[in-house]
C-alpha cells in the first residue's frame, strides 16, 4: 500500500475512490467499469501533472519517502553474487555503509564491481540497526578499504548514496569523523579504476561527498543533493525550520538544478510518481545507466580517470 505525501492528498482521494468502486463492482451486478476507467485516467493525469511541477521541497520529501528503494533493494534486483565485506580493521563494522563484491546485471551483460552504499533501513528495527543511513568513521574507513581492494583487483567502483549526512554524535567525532570523510573523498579521487556514483535518495553534506567523488555522478530524477538539509539551512539562516521550503528553493538541491551547475553529469528518469511507485522499473533504468557509464569509462587508463575527476570538480558552478 502506497504511503501518500502531503502534496499527494488529491491523488490519494482519487485512488481511494477508485478502490471503493472496484470493490463495489466485484460485489454487485452493476457495470461501473466506465466510471472506473474515467477516474483511473483522471488519476494518472493528476499524478503526472503533479510530479512534473514538483517544488524543490516536494522533491526533498519524495527523496525521503519511506517506501523509496534503499541499498538492499537495489542489491536484490540489480546485482547478483553480492559478497558483503565488513569492518574497517580499526574499530568495528558500521551498518550504515555497506559494501562488497557484486555483479551488475545490465544491458545483457554481467560486470563484476565493488559496490558501496548507504542503507537507511525500511522499518523501525532496521533503521536503528543501520543508524538511518548516517555513517560513522568506521563506515567511511570501511569504504576506503573496499576502494583500495577494488584498485588492487582492477574492479570498477559503484556507489549508491542515500544519507541525510554523516552521523554527528560525540562518539563519531571522538573517533575522527572529519578525518575519515576527508580520507574517503581522497580515496575516491585517487582510484585507478572507473567509479560511478549515484545519488539515489538524499545526498547530504560530506557524508555523501565521501562516496560520490567520482568521474561520473548520476542522480535519480527526484533525488536531492546538498551541503546541508533544508531544515538545517533554515535553522541557521532564519532560526526556524519552518522556512525549509524557502531554503530548498535557494539551495538548488534538485537533480535538474545540479545538472545545470555541472555538479552532476546525468539524470536517470524515475517512473511517474517516483521510484517508490514502481521500484522495479526505476532500478531497471538505473542499472542500464550505470552499465552505459561503465562501458565508456572502461576504455580509459588510470591517469585519465584521475584527470577526469579533477576536471569535473573544477567545472562545478560553470553550468
Amino acid at each position: 500500500m502506497i504511503s501518500y505525501l502531503e502534496f499527494e492528498k488529491p491523488i490519494a482521494a482519487l485512488e481511494a475512490r477508485i478502490a471503493e468502486l472496484r470493490k463495489t463492482a466485484a460485489q454487485g451486478d452493476v457495470d461501473i467499469s466506465g466510471e472506473i476507467r474515467r477516474l483511473e485516467s483522471k488519476s494518472a493525469e493528476l499524478l503526472a501533472s503533479t510530479y512534473k511541477a514538483l517544488t524543490p521541497w516536494q522533491k526533498t520529501q519524495v527523496a525521503r519517502h519511506p517506501m523509496r528503494p534503499h541499498f538492499c533493494d537495489f542489491v536484490a534486483q540489480m546485482f547478483t553474487d553480492f559478497m558483503p565485506l565488513g569492518g574497517d580493521r580499526y574499530y568495528g563494522d558500521d551498518q550504515a555503509i555497506i559494501g562488497g563484491f557484486a555483479t551488475l546485471n545490465a544491458n545483457g551483460q554481467e560486470r563484476r564491481v565493488m559496490l558501496i552504499g548507504h542503507e537507511k533501513g525500511n522499518d523501525t528495527q532496521s533503521r536503528i540497526k543501520h543508524n538511518f543511513g548516517m555513517g560513522k568513521p568506521e563506515g567511511y574507513r570501511k569504504a576506503i578499504r573496499l576502494m583500495e581492494l577494488a584498485g588492487r583487483f582492477g574492479l570498477p567502483v559503484v556507489t549508491l548514496v542515500d544519507t541525510s549526512g554523516a552521523f554527528p554524535g560525540i562518539e563519531a567525532e571522538e573517533r575522527g569523523q572529519a578525518e575519515a570523510i576527508a580520507r574517503s573523498t581522497e580515496a575516491c579521487l585517487a582510484l585507478p579504476v572507473p567509479m560511478v556514483a549515484v545519488i539515489v535518495g538524499e545526498g547530504g553534506s560530506g557524508g555523501a561527498v565521501a562516496l560520490a567523488s567520482a568521474e561520473r555522478v548520476l542522480m535519480l530524477e527526484h533525488a536531492v543533493y546538498s551541503v546541508i538539509s533544508p531544515e538545517g539551512c533554515a535553522s541557521i539562516l532564519w532560526r526556524t525550520n519552518e522556512k525549509a521550503a524557502e531554503a530548498a528553493e535557494a539551495m538548488k538541491v534538485t537533480a535538474q538544478d545540479l545538472l545545470g551547475l555541472a555538479v552532476i553529469d546525468r539524470i536517470v528518469t524515475e517512473p511517474v510518481g517516483g521510484a517508490h511507485r514502481d521500484p522495479s522499473l526505476a532500478m531497471e533504468a538505473l542499472a542500464k545507466a550505470i552499465g552505459e557509464e561503465l562501458d565508456t569509462l572502461a576504455k580509459l587508463p588510470a591517469d585519465k580517470l584521475r584527470t577526469l575527476r579533477e576536471e569535473r570538480f573544477l567545472r562545478i558552478g560553470e553550468g
